[in-house]
């Protein structure tokens, strides 16, 4: 089985699907304490940012943490990432960019912090690809991987309504315990593999669902916020995501 669920193909026709790609990005953007904690205990000075097209998480880190930052994904449209750093007041030169296989790109340098945001995931081989995040982080640095939680029921309405959404995704993979020992065994302390996030639902291009299948959805969402805004808790039923902190040893 190839270890790749997704295709070059599959993103661009993604990307090129998507509208309102610039936008600016704000300082409460999402994982941003846990970024923020991580970056000043660690006094981070440099980060990469792996398969983050257009390089959102890239854009923020320089934005408002002044690091040295890298992107490096298999498809990226420069216009696109222009645009976005136009859009928060950046420069082109302010994020270096790698266009490349992370299958066959042995890493040049090593970084105090190596991110991925919804990477992992269309992975089937789930220890290769932390370990390929691995051999970027130097001694003493910091891994941080996010990825969402389709065991969920964000999960239930992908399978249900967006099958072949849900089918890009390695389910297995969404596991805490299993990402944790991944990384031991690597040799990384973890310092946090969890679920993640009160409550959310979301579709991919949702105005083109049936207009059945929005309202369930919307009136889902509402549902699932008071829940969790009266009972507020992370757990596999409900948050829409899992987040993984690791650090190697010096």
């Amino acid at each position: 089985m190839s270890n790749l669920l997704t295709d070059r193909q599959f993103w661009v026709n993604y990307w090129e699907s998507k509208t309102g790609l610039s936008v600016s990005i704000p300082e409460n953007y999402l994982f941003h304490q846990q970024l923020g904690d991580l970056i000043r205990q660690q006094n981070v000075k440099n980060a990469i940012e792996l398969g983050g097209f257009p390089g959102y998480y890239a854009v923020f880190l320089r934005k408002y943490f002044q690091l040295d930052v890298t992107l490096l994904d298999y498809f990226v449209h420069q216009p696109v990432t222009n645009a976005l750093l136009e859009a928060n007041q950046l420069k082109a030169s302010d994020i270096h960019v790698i266009e490349t296989d992370l299958f066959k790109y042995v890493p040049e340098k090593q970084y105090d912090l190596v991110l991925s945001c919804g990477l992992i995931e269309h992975f089937n081989d789930t220890a290769d690809i932390i370990n390929r995040h691995i051999a970027f982080v130097k001694p003493g640095g910091s891994l941080f991987i996010t990825l969402p939680n389709f065991k969920a029921l964000n999960g239930w309405f992908q399978k249900t309504f967006d099958r072949e959404n849900y089918d890009k995704h390695n389910i297995d993979c969404m596991d805490p315990k299993l990402l944790q020992q991944i990384c031991e065994q690597a040799g990384l302390k973890v310092l946090q593999s969890r679920y993640f996030g009160r409550f959310s639902i979301w579709f991919e291009n949702e105005q083109q669902k049936p207009l059945g299948v929005r309202l369930l959805k919307k009136s889902s969402w509402l549902a699932g916020k008071l829940l969790t805004r009266v009972f507020p808790f992370d757990s596999q039923a409900l948050s829409p995501y899992i987040i993984l902190e690791a650090r190697k040893p010096l």
